[in-house]
């Protein structure tokens, strides 16, 4: 008869039978029966555009950007948008940028917030000391690549009852990870960054990792929730942008389960950092955080930030009283110390960094008339980086990324926070190239 197939077709089938439905009474029954799905918007809602471009590269990065964000945005839930100076694509169109903001009434979309749930900024102050014992005291205590650890596997039992209590991280696999992963950093740009406050010269620690394979594996089962629901309530959607109803039991329990992650990440940041001091014999003297990847709700407004870091208090409830966030540049650049105001532009949100211009391969591509060392020398004279596995990773060296003097331009005037202390840069550590050692490519050289 032309009816699409789904959950309601059993209960109908019953009710047909059991009253001997036919004909007109039929139809009208199966009219008033099928589900009413919700059709993306035929045009986009709008968004705010806060990046400029100074080139042909930058041009083109924007159009791709705003390509996807006009994909996105008819998304039958979003209602609000923006896009940061630091925006780049992340694949087809579609699908929400970094240096993206997409706000959602009654509806969380995991891929909005991607896998790397809560990515996030963490510093420590440790007073008058010299960078590089901070330097390599962290050294000693982090640890970026694959893997876990043992050494700080200890979930505090109120955390440890939270993720007990939620289905969504209530697994066997859930609880290893929260375990082992504590104290870890993973790999890409994330990274264990030192310098000094260029207001009082003291020494400052800065972090930048999210939840690791705990956030990862929430990520995973909040996208098959909210593609089952997707398929039933509005099966046009591209399915990246499927989303799980707030006003749902499985909504609340998906939003809690973003708050563990999120107590969880805060803490892995906090073990870091407080091991360090304990190395070092000192005691921290200021010490705030801010995510810059996740999602963050006002009232039944939902605001996902997939790399945009949020200006508002009311979104970083536990840092409001400094009202201070953490916006890193590249290796080179000072890590910026901002505050700031919701606009009706920026809808409380700031970059969360540079951003890139063009892909880590393509990087790779029009560096390769130089040698890895040479490059490397050439970008990090006078700092002191180090990899962690031992393997220089170009894609993370300055000319990787954007301008940083355009982007701080581009936040001043669209007012996307005041700058109000730098921490210049002494040195950092990343996890580098730590594939180019991975067991399978050293069996492909070995055949080679």
């Amino acid at each position: 008869m032309g009816y699409r197939s789904g959950k309601w077709f059993r209960p109908a089938l019953e009710y047909i039978n059991a009253k001997n439905l036919a004909g007109d009474a039929l139809k009208t029954y199966l009219d008033e029966a099928q589900p009413s799905y919700i059709a993306p918007f035929r045009k986009g809602e709008s968004y705010h555009v806060n990046i400029a471009a100074h080139n042909e590269l930058e041009q083109d990065n924007i159009a791709k950007v705003c390509a996807s964000m006009d994909e996105l945005m008819k998304t039958p839930t979003l209602v609000a948008g923006a896009i940061m100076p630091d925006a780049c694509p992340t694949g087809p169109a579609g699908h929400i940028p970094v240096g993206g903001i997409a706000v959602a009434k009654n509806a969380i979309h995991p891929a909005m917030h991607s896998a790397d749930v809560c990515c996030s900024m963490m510093m420590t102050s440790f007073g008058h000391v010299d960078p590089k014992r901070v330097l390599d005291a962290a050294y000693g205590i982090t640890h970026f690549g694959p893997g876990g650890r043992d050494e700080f596997c200890e979930v505090p039992t109120e955390l440890a009852e939270r993720i007990r209590a939620n289905d969504f991280v209530n697994s066997e696999r859930s609880i290893m990870l929260s375990r082992k992963h504590l104290g870890t950093q993973g790999d890409g740009n994330h990274f264990l960054y030192v310098g000094q406050s260029e207001q009082t010269g003291e020494t400052i620690m800065v972090t930048h990792h999210g939840s690791r394979g705990f956030g990862a594996n929430l990520y995973k089962h909040g996208m098959k929730a909210a593609e089952a629901i997707r398929k039933e309530l509005s099966p046009l959607t591209m399915k990246t942008n499927a989303w799980i109803p707030y006003d749902t039991t499985e909504g609340k329990m998906y939003w809690e389960a973003l708050q563990i992650v999120r107590a969880w990440t805060k803490l892995n940041h906090e073990t870091l950092h407080q091991a360090t001091a304990e190395k070092l014999t000192t005691e921290p003297t200021d010490r705030f955080w801010n995510e810059h990847n996740f999602v963050f709700k006002d009232g039944d407004e939902f605001f996902h930030a997939k790399g945009a870091t949020p200006l508002d208090n009311k979104f970083v409830p536990d840092s409001a009283e400094a009202g201070l966030r953490l916006i890193p540049l590249n290796m080179r650049e000072p890590v910026l110390v901002v505050k700031g105001e919701t606009t009706s532009t920026n809808l409380g949100f700031a970059p969360h960094g540079a951003g890139r211009n063009v892909s880590r391969s393509q990087h790779r591509r029009d560096n390769n008339d130089r040698t890895i060392e040479e490059i490397f020398a050439t970008e990090t004279e006078g700092l002191d980086v180090r990899f962690f596995s031992g393997n220089i990773d170009i894609t993370e060296l300055p000319s990787a990324y954007k301008n940083a003097a355009a982007v701080q331009e581009q936040m001043k005037t669209m007012e996307l926070g005041e700058v109000v202390d730098r921490i210049l840069p002494y040195g950092c550590i990343m996890a580098g190239d730590w594939q180019r050692e991975a067991p399978w490519r050293k069996r492909r050289r070995k055949r080679r």
